[in-house]
């Protein structure tokens, strides 16, 4: 894959939620606080994965240095160099809406479910894995597959084929792939989609027209469509799980096959899947990496994408 690039996303959910707040009984009433509001003031948790060499090589793909918690190198953030990593524009632009609570599991860390630790799945609403380039175990398979069968959303970024940028024999699009068809919770495509093998040198894929979807039309803005970096797609397998679907397609491409950026469910949680991490590369990060602004790219709506996609797995 070349290095990434950005669309800067729209919008802030805080001005919503503060009007929310407004609607809070007056003291003298002594009425309890509402369902509604305490769930409206309830952060969504966000989870970034560094534990699968997320940094090796030219890639940089972290929301800040200062791990787990990015409020550790600015608790204020107001700009994608607030933070440190090529990710950062996506998690300041979260962070700023105030509706979000953000974390990274750390390099050397194992990804967990239901074992009590502070950075468990368990205890977060999403989780993000940003082109993975070590091949999950055994038991961080159960483990992801467990997190979204029983509720949680689960962001994939692939990339091309032979994109191994650890040179340990796998890269994303296998590592992925392996996921969904050995896992050990349920291992007959389980999300309806596979993830091609295929080096697509560039392209500017359009969304799909359905102006009901909640990830093409969020509150972060309206999708159009995205940018093709060296990436690739997603063959579609509806048979295997009809809730798959395509929302943004490599030129000429419709249907089952050419998919860019997919949704689906399995249990009670939900997926996406992206076909590059250009779109997700914000031009920033740690010194010595050549990086590309593909969020804030033009050809694409790369940041709105990224972040309906963020507050619909999340089920904000």
């Amino acid at each position: 894959m070349t290095n990434r690039i950005r669309a800067v996303a729209a919008l802030s959910g805080a001005a919503l939620l503060a009007a929310g707040l407004t609607t809070l009984a007056p003291a003298a009433t002594a009425a309890p606080t509402s369902t509604a509001t305490a769930t409206s003031a309830t952060p969504h948790r966000v989870l970034f994965d560094n534990s699968k060499a997320e940094t090796a090589g030219n890639a940089d793909w972290i929301i800040s240095t200062s791990q787990p918690d990015p409020l550790a190198q600015n608790p204020a953030p107001t700009t994608e160099k607030s933070w440190t990593g090529a990710l950062s524009a996506w998690g300041v632009a979260l962070q700023k809406t105030g509706q979000y609570s953000l974390k990274t599991l750390p390099a050397g860390s194992t990804i967990t479910y239901g074992t009590g630790g502070a950075l468990d799945l368990a205890n977060f609403d999403t989780f993000v894995l940003p082109e993975p380039n070590i091949r999950l175990s055994a038991s961080e398979k159960s483990a992801v597959m467990r997190f979204v069968q029983n509720g949680g959303g689960l962001f994939l970024v692939s990339d091309h084929v032979n994109s191994d940028r650890n040179n340990d024999g796998w890269d994303s699009p296998k590592i992925i792939n392996d996921l969904l068809t050995s896992n050990g919770v349920n291992n007959n495509d389980p999300f309806g989609f596979s993830v091609d093998l295929l080096n697509i040198t560039t392209d500017n894929p359009r969304a799909i027209s359905d102006a009901t979807d909640p990830v093409l039309h969020g509150s972060f803005g309206a999708v159009t469509g995205s940018i093709l970096r060296n990436g690739t797609t997603f063959t579609l397998k509806p048979a295997d799980n009809p809730s798959v679907k395509g929302l943004v397609y490599r030129t000429g491409s419709s249907g089952n096959t050419g998919a860019f950026f997919v949704t689906s469910t399995f249990g009670s949680g939900r997926v996406a899947v992206w076909g590059d991490s250009s779109p997700i590369d914000d031009g920033t990060g740690q010194s010595g990496n050549t990086l590309f602004n593909g969020w804030d790219d033009p050809a694409g709506t790369d940041a709105a994408l990224a972040l309906n996609a963020t507050a619909w797995l999340s089920k904000a």
